[in-house]
């Protein structure tokens, strides 16, 4: 694993005085007393999603739309990445780049699925590498160590931020049982995957210490081959004063020989099926550490401490092309060339959430504040080099981004009536960003301050049903990459827009059920280079996205169970500007999935079948795709495709379980995007697994 050399450590400033005090507080709090109960600890977090009663799974707290995907529907999908699990929920929309999505490519809503307006947590924390620096697409969550997966759309995503405009997923990180559980499958493409979760609890139960690793190698589809390693260890403590401690640690690396170039269109009607950049390497690896605290003050009020830190490396070596010897050829014909593009990111944050349950205005409320203080720092290298020393060459640029931001909320859940409850709130987002040229000095800065409001409300229409909505003002920032350009103030403005909501979830029967409406309006849409260069520079003006989900689970017969879901997205489009009147792109109209679900007795059957829309590439919504090796971002009609995957598992015995499955059951061949060239969705693949626990 290569890592970036010119890594800088951060200099001091009023966060790092922030997170040493409130270090220190932790320290102290954290006495050796023995806990009164002698129940198991589990890993203390910053919680996402509120369920209002364990038994009906349609009360929630939250006042926007809320999809759950537990373990066990995790496990039954048998995903090699989280956006396995993300395209099945209703909303979300994919652009893949390589089967196991090493970089997160998803939008939410008719938000693009090449830019970043939705927020990415792993245990209530940030995890994508710059939220305010950019690049915040270069680390993807493992889905081996995920055991919930949460998305929250609608007005309850106010709490966090910054890019909350389509919503906020949440990764609920496994915490070890007792006992030690072994895993290991294989597949095609000389697929292969070993895995161990181990945990251990102390004899009075207020104590536990547990890891998940992974270890995977892959020839890769179209020979994008990986090798990846990931490791998470936790531990947790309670203590006799009503507090709670929690560790995570964690380590990731990953070796891919992948590219931003695909196929050239007669390549791909062709049905090749070579790798496009065949020398190309996108190499990553991420450390990370969270603590969290949590301390019942009294019987009506928590407070819960995060503080967390995360270095990322991304080191990119790209060959350079000959275009006429391409166009001549109908491939990419390489030279010589080669440039890294090496990238690291480190990422500090502290945050603390006062949570009270006493009355307001005469009312029982619930009402919460929160503080959050985070510094991002990048380094962003460029080396020119050649095939005869590919990793080390001239130095043609070094820019270092840093930006510091302090966020606070407050928000009430005021209970009107015995079915009535409304949520107020009000989140402020300030931010200061800095751009360094290192090789010349010269430094450019900007800031911004955005107030955003919302109000949602909860209705319980039956003991069955509930009727929720809100309203609430989002913003994406403007990255440095993007507002410093040329190392000038490009003066854009933070991405605002104002979205409306209203839902209704529940049962009926034996069916579950949930219907939501939702209008996002986009005073200013910045579109990023990754849709269109040209762009890049300017506030690309109003946007209007409209549409609805629906979702429908219901037992048909003994064993049989149908699940499904379905996105409606009419509008999404630019309102004024160069490309009035024409669609976003990756914004499919119509996203759609379907599952049918067979138990009987030790076996579990599944077909999942999975429809994408036809979207454009680009904003221009050209229609034809280039023939020749154009260069820049790539445009054109992306066709509408489904796919089918027939899983199944079966439990040996209580612990010892198989699993095997076929995945794009008719070997349907698809375009999932385009960059420089057009990328290939995986063909027909079988996989079989095995775990065992003891």
């Amino acid at each position: 694993m290569s890592s970036n050399p010119f890594s800088t450590h951060f200099r001091p400033s009023r966060l790092a005085v922030a997170v040493a005090i409130a270090a220190s507080t932790l320290a102290t709090a954290a006495s050796a007393e023995d806990a009164a109960e002698t129940r198991k600890s589990r890993y203390t977090g910053m919680e996402v999603v509120k369920v209002v009663g364990q038994k009906e799974d349609h009360r929630f707290e939250a006042t926007g739309s809320v999809n759950l995907v537990e373990l066990k529907d995790i496990q039954r999908v048998q995903p090699l990445s989280t956006e396995d699990v993300l395209r099945r929920i209703p909303g979300v929309n994919i652009k893949s780049e390589e089967e196991t999505s090493v970089v997160a490519n998803f939008g939410i809503r008719g938000l693009s699925a090449s830019e970043s307006k939705s927020l990415m947590l792993e245990d209530g924390v940030p995890v994508a590498p710059g939220l305010f620096i950019g690049n915040d697409r270069y680390y993807n969550p493992r889905i081996q160590r995920v055991e919930r997966v949460e998305v929250l759309k609608g007005s309850s995503s106010l709490r966090y931020g910054p890019s909350t405009i389509g919503g906020v997923v949440n990764y609920q990180t496994k915490t070890p049982d007792d006992g030690v559980e072994l895993s290991a499958r294989a597949g095609s493409f000389n697929m292969k995957e070993v895995g161990i979760e181990a945990g251990n609890k102390n004899a009075a139960g207020d104590a536990f210490a547990g890891i998940v690793a992974t270890h995977a190698t892959s020839d890769g589809f179209m020979d994008k081959g990986y090798t990846m390693n990931d490791v998470m260890a936790k531990a947790g403590v309670e203590f006799g004063n009503n507090q709670k401690l929690g560790v995570k640690l964690s380590w990731h690396e990953n070796d891919v020989n992948m590219s931003y170039r695909g196929l050239l269109l007669g390549d791909y009607q062709a049905g090749a099926d070579y790798n496009p950049a065949p020398d190309d390497d996108y190499l990553t690896d991420r450390v990370a550490f969270d603590i969290n605290h949590e301390w019942l003050l009294s019987d009506s009020a928590t407070l819960k401490t995060l503080l967390y830190w995360s270095d990322v490396t991304r080191d990119y070596w790209r060959y350079a092309v000959n275009t006429a010897a391409s166009n001549a050829a109908g491939r990419w014909v390489y030279t010589n060339s080669l440039t890294g593009n090496n990238r690291s990111f480190e990422r500090a944050g502290a945050e603390s959430r006062l949570t009270l349950d006493q009355p307001l205005f005469g009312l029982n409320a619930t009402t919460e504040v929160g503080l959050r203080l985070m510094h991002e720092k990048s380094n962003d290298l460029r080396i020119t080099a050649t095939r005869a020393a590919d990793r080390t060459g001239t130095i043609a640029g070094h820019l270092q981004d840093s930006a510091d931001s302090v966020a606070g909320y407050v928000q009430s859940r005021l209970e009107l009536s015995d079915k009535l409850a409304v949520t107020p709130g009000l989140r402020i987002e300030s931010y200061e960003q800095e751009r360094l040229n290192l090789q010349t000095n010269a430094l450019a800065k900007t800031s911004n301050t955005e107030v955003l409001p919302g109000v949602g409300l909860t209705y319980e229409l039956t003991e069955a049903a509930q009727l929720y909505g809100g309203v609430y003002r989002a913003f994406s920032p403007a990255t440095n990459a993007v507002a410093l350009t040329g190392l000038t103030d490009q003066q854009l403005d933070g991405e605002r827009s104002v979205n409306y909501e209203i839902g209704v979830r529940g049962v009926a029967g034996t069916a579950n059920y949930e219907v939501a409406a939702f209008v996002m309006d986009f005073s200013n849409q910045v579109v990023t280079g990754n849709s269109n260069p040209a762009l890049s520079l300017s506030n690309a003006g109003a946007t209007s996205h409209h549409g609805m989900e629906f979702s429908f689970s219901q037992p048909l017969t003994a064993g049989l169970r149908l699940d499904t879901n379905a996105t409606w997205v009419p509008e999404s489009e630019f309102e004024t500007g160069t490309n009035a009147g024409k669609r976003l792109s990756y914004a499919p109209k119509i996203l759609a999935n379907l599952g049918l679900n067979y138990q009987l007795e030790k076996l579990d059957l599944s077909l999942n079948l999975h429809h994408r829309g036809e979207q454009f590439g680009d904003p221009t919504n050209i229609v034809a795709i280039p023939t020749n090796a154009a260069s820049g971002i790539w445009g054109g009609l992306i066709p509408a495709y489904t796919v089918v995957d027939l899983l199944s598992q079966y439990q040996v015995t209580e612990n010892f379980s198989v699993s095997g499955s076929v995945k794009n059951l008719a070997d349907k061949r698809y375009i999932s995007g385009l960059r420089e060239g057009i990328y290939v969705g995986p063909e027909r693949s079988f996989e079989i697994g095995a775990r065992y626990r003891f």
